[in-house]
């Protein structure tokens, strides 16, 4: 016989499938509803699959959200995004959703906790986005890292803000929404 009730690491059956559909729901958003969101400058492309890794992780704990951060990236790996775009796409997901699901996990009936925690963790990943940029793009596109360092105000600054904004007031809007319809929010906690 199999319970459902969560393991001594609290992993439980509901929680993984529900990580699955998760997981599920992430890659179909990083394969069809991804879309440049900066004219001239496509090898950019926004998906929303960053707001599913933010509920996860805000739902079931930063590990949680790490899994919906990196599993349904692993599908570009036979895109042509291949490995580069896969790290950073990985890369940017992971470093909003780690900081952000740290700080609101367990918190999330304060306002105050869930905009700090969304704040910090797009913060987070502008700061590496960029950084990651430096080293990813020139082997990526082939640019040169002086190119690179020059799209870093008109193009990829304002690229990593829009999309931290985008997921974060996204998930902000919907989270506790999202966390009722997936029982792990009680309006009493």
């Amino acid at each position: 016989m199999h319970a459902t009730s969560a393991s001594a690491n609290g992993w439980s059956t509901k929680k993984i499938a529900i990580l699955s559909m998760l997981c599920a729901v992430s890659a179909i958003c990083t394969l069809v509803l991804q879309f440049p969101i900066l004219p001239g400058v496509t090898f950019l492309k926004y998906d929303p699959s960053g707001i599913i890794a933010l509920l996860a992780g805000i739902a079931y704990g930063p590990a949680a959200g790490a899994v919906v951060s990196v599993l349904p990236y692993l599908v570009h790996l036979a895109t042509e995004s291949g490995i580069y775009g896969t790290v950073m796409a990985i890369l940017a997901t992971l470093t909003m959703t780690l900081p952000a699901t740290a700080i609101i996990h367990g918190r999330t009936t304060s306002t105050k906790v869930m905009v700090f925690g969304l704040v910090a963790g797009g913060v987070c990943s502008v700061i590496v986005c960029i950084g990651g940029n430096l080293v990813v793009t020139p082997i990526y596109t082939g640019m040169s890292t002086d190119a690179v360092i020059g799209l870093i105000l008109p193009a990829l600054l304002p690229f990593n803000i829009v999309k931290v904004l985008i997921n974060g007031i996204v998930c902000a809007l919907i989270g506790k929404s999202a966390l009722r319809a997936l029982n792990v929010f009680s309006p009493h906690a």
